[in-house]
């Protein structure tokens, strides 16, 4: 699915991400890159996922994050049939500490 969206601009902002070293140089290229309901939609999305690996319900979810149903569902979706990068990065947090990049 990746290869329909995939370029040399998508390439260079997934670099972005890698040549940043801790939490603060991402809020700050974040900050720059995207507007703040931008950054949130994100967050929330990914929050979505892991509440959604956890088992709660759509109710739950959504009155936890304020998320709708239509974006639950969305995030469900790639939950079960997308590339897998939740997944990935949900268990990468469960095992990551601090706020600079694991070695």
């Amino acid at each position: 699915m990746a290869d329909k969206w995939k370029d040399r601009l998508t390439d260079q902002l997934c670099k972005a991400f890698l040549v940043l070293k801790n939490v603060d140089e991402i809020y700050n290229f974040l900050e720059d890159a995207a507007t703040i309901g931008e950054i949130r939609a994100l967050a929330q999305r990914l929050e979505v996922a892991r509440l959604l690996e956890e088992g709660y319900t759509y109710p739950q979810i959504a009155q936890q994050t304020g998320a709708s149903t239509a974006t639950i569902s969305r995030v469900k979706k790639f939950l079960e049939y997308g590339a897998d990068g939740y997944k990935l990065v949900l268990e990468r947090l469960k095992t990551f500490e601090g706020d600079t990049r694991p070695e």
